[in-house]
């Protein structure tokens, strides 16, 4: 019996998946060096044809994961929720497997009919190992600037000649490929009608990197283009609002008065991008000056946690509740300007506020507190800052909880309404010893056994045990202990 014939009668897909992982076992220690240039080329080509089959059945996986909603077993809220958190990919990889799924897996409508896969040309492409999800990422994008007026037929057409071209050239070539589609499909813009501006518009922000600086991206609609146009004309002029210049006019250029203004543009040594990030940061102080106080969110003013060794030395850095991380050494500056919450508790301890039952909701001295404590949400691997979360009850209002610190933590609205009694809902509890003491846990209510309580360590990354020769000592109350679920205990 050969190979592929002992693989065939393996009919059972976790079975021939177990197979597969002892297979790429074997292959992870196999040694190359008897090899011949030739085998070694023929077998790179082999795997990554393997690879890209792979991104194929992983899709058809996928889709019967969300179908099935077996997610939610695992105690998560969504695939990409699984997929970024439970397999630890991230959001980058969760999303782009995502994308894949939606073209090439046949999904199931509400009434439970298994339809055709979106883009079967590339569904097809893929079975045969000759493009990867990489591929099916550009055409999905390519397919997605489509203008709505272009018939089925057509749209169909040029999903086909896309997955074509695919299996000659890489992803940044079908991307350049999709350009030249598009303009042969819309030439002149015309077929572009408002719903697909509407349909493509966005605007949002990258995470900050190593020199905490943040990356934008969007794609705006006329309307918005042309008020922004507008408004930096004015705000950005020469000699406007100039952060290193304590004689530069703040505001719009019309306020200001013209002998002060031309002789900041005369000082003004900023290029373009610089002026409008300035202006940016601007209008933001100035919308913000105009409603100190306002609302009982946090995500509507400014919050920064620092610890009181951070302030004193002026070095390290500080956290606003919604996420952006700011040099200490910029922090007075900011405080002064802004009139922000700035909560400085102990490097070691912090001490917990209480209301009791008198109120289910925590005031803002409480919500204060639990940022310093959580920074974000505290579900297991869920990224979503501060700001974006509500005061979790543990146990339950309901179930008499109080609104005490100890019995609060931060959760974002999903996570919080995924707590409950029932298989595939979540239970918590505050830590009260063990190197994470003081720390919510979450832990999801699984059939058969008790799953291990799980700590977020996403907002806390710099209590992490990172060793290098330039790291500094790592203090005994922060470690992390890397068997920190067993310690937690079931």
């Amino acid at each position: 019996m050969d190979l592929t014939q002992a693989i065939a009668e393996v009919a059972d897909p976790a079975e021939l998946a177990v197979v597969i992982d002892a297979a790429m076992a074997q292959l992870a220690g196999a040694v190359f060096a008897a090899s011949t240039e030739g085998q070694l080329l023929e077998t790179a080509e082999v795997l990554e044809r393997a690879n890209r089959r792979f991104d194929g059945a992983n899709s058809a996986l996928l889709a019967e994961i969300s179908d099935r909603s077996a997610y939610r077993k695992a105690g998560f809220l969504s695939v990409h929720a699984f997929l970024a958190g439970g397999l630890r990919l991230g959001d980058g990889e969760a999303r782009r497997r995502r994308i894949a799924t939606e073209g090439i897996a046949c999904l199931s409508n509400l009434q439970g009919e298994t339809l055709a896969p979106v883009f079967p040309a590339t569904a097809e492409a893929v079975a045969d190992g000759a493009i990867g999800a990489d591929h099916v990422v550009e055409i999905d994008a390519v397919m997605r600037k489509i203008p709505g007026a272009v018939d089925g037929a057509t749209r169909a057409g040029a999903e086909a000649q896309l997955a074509e071209v695919a299996r000659d050239l890489t992803p940044a070539g079908v991307r350049a490929a999709g350009f030249r589609l598009l303009a042969h499909l819309d030439p002149e813009g015309a077929l572009t009608d408002e719903r697909d501006r509407q349909r493509l518009r966005g605007f949002g922000l990258g995470g900050q990197d190593q020199r905490l600086m943040s990356k934008v991206r969007g794609y705006l609609t006329p309307q918005l283009r042309a008020r922004l146009d507008v408004t930096l004309e004015s705000w950005a002029k020469p000699g406007m609002n100039n952060p290193a210049d304590p004689a530069s006019p703040r505001g719009a250029a019309e306020a200001a008065d013209p002998a002060t203004l031309a002789a900041a543009a005369e000082r003004d040594d900023r290029a373009l991008g610089q002026r409008q990030h300035d202006a940016l940061l601007a209008l933001l102080e100035a919308e913000q000056a105009l409603r100190p106080g306002v609302g009982r969110a946090l995500s509507s003013e400014l919050v920064i946690t620092v610890t009181d060794r951070e302030l004193a030395e002026q070095a390290g850095v500080a956290l606003t509740a919604t996420g952006t991380r700011v040099p200490v050494g910029e922090l007075v500056e900011l405080a002064a300007d802004a009139t922000p919450h700035l909560a400085v508790f102990s490097h070691a301890t912090g001490q917990p506020l209480y209301l009791g039952r008198g109120s289910r909701l925590a005031n803002k001295p409480q919500r204060l507190m639990l940022f310093a404590r959580d920074r974000g949400c505290t579900a297991h691997h869920c990224n979503a800052p501060f700001a974006r979360t509500e005061a979790h009850h543990f146990p339950d209002w309901a179930d008499g909880g109080p609104t005490d610190v100890d019995h609060l933590g931060a959760a974002c609205g999903r996570h919080n309404r995924s707590v409950g009694k029932n298989v595939g809902e979540w239970e918590t509890k505050l830590v009260v010893d063990g190197p994470a003491r003081g720390r919510v846990a979450w832990r999801p209510r699984t059939p058969g056994r008790r799953a291990a309580w799980r700590v977020n360590q996403t907002h806390h990354a710099e209590l992490l045990p990172i060793q290098g020769p330039h790291a500094p000592p790592e203090p005994e109350d922060s470690r992390i202990d890397a068997h920190l679920e067993h310690l937690l205990g079931a």
